[in-house]
């Protein structure tokens, strides 16, 4: 009964203030180990995969359908590999595997828990605004990223794998599905986001620190590409249920 309520029993909606996300590129022999077995790197030049870091201000999060005044207002941070997995009818999904999970309150842990398989722990969070840029960052999980408010001319980050911003764009989240593996029933768990008018903005970073990448103690890691969106409506479908093999 427990793990049919950590498998996204229903549907979930929230409004998508903002959306930071930096995507990391490493030799893909770097990334293998931490992924399951039923999951494949999705890899670029059958050389690189990717970690993405997810920074999302959610607004009025809520079972789907429910009244926004039932909803809650969450940060979210989510570190993920870009994976693809074969379902059991052959079809090829291209989606997310979660390795951390953090947000900014303790009911978003709670109910995070209880509901989905991704680990969250809280952790604090602060915004800082200046005329022409804006930091995150937290004590706790010694992490900082500063981005410039300049729209224009933006460039790709020097040791970016990719030639242009649209290839780079292929490697920037969210993906249509993420995924949770249980390694005893060898049961995929699929869930689907649901998104509109979605059109990742190209950042310019000035500066960047993430202790969990570092944790994972992988090496030649490269900033890939840096992307944020506003102001979009967003919604998780009910999971499903794959077995795999």
């Amino acid at each position: 009964m427990l793990s049919f309520f950590k498998n996204h029993p229903f549907a979930v909606e929230a409004f998508f203030e903002s959306s930071l996300v930096l995507t990391f590129a490493f030799p893909k022999e770097q990334l293998q180990h931490l992924i399951p077995e039923c999951l494949q790197l999705d890899t670029f030049q059958d050389k690189w995969a990717f970690v993405a870091v997810a920074m999302v201000q959610t607004k009025d999060l809520r079972p789907k359908g429910f009244p926004k005044f039932m909803g809650n207002d969450f940060f979210l941070i989510g570190y993920r590999v870009f994976v693809r997995y074969t379902t059991n009818s052959g079809k090829n999904l291209r989606g997310l595997y979660i390795l951390k999970s953090e947000t900014n309150k303790k009911k978003m842990e709670f109910m995070g828990n209880t509901f989905t398989h991704y680990n969250y722990t809280t952790t604090d969070i602060q915004q800082l605004e200046e005329i022409d840029s804006k930091q995150i960052c937290s004590d706790h999980s010694k992490f900082k990223v500063t981005i410039s408010k300049d729209k224009d001319n933006i460039p790709l980050p020097l040791q970016s794998p990719f030639v242009d911003w649209k290839e780079a764009r292929r490697f920037a989240g969210p993906l249509p599905f993420t995924f949770t593996y249980n390694k005893t029933t060898k049961e995929v768990l699929i869930i689907e986001g649901v998104r509109e008018n979605w059109t990742p903005t190209p950042v310019k970073l000035l500066d960047y620190h993430f202790n969990f990448l570092n944790e994972l103690q992988l090496e030649n890691a490269l900033l890939a590409n840096a992307f944020i969106i506003k102001n979009i409506p967003y919604y998780w479908k009910k999971g499903k249920i794959d077995q795999w093999k």
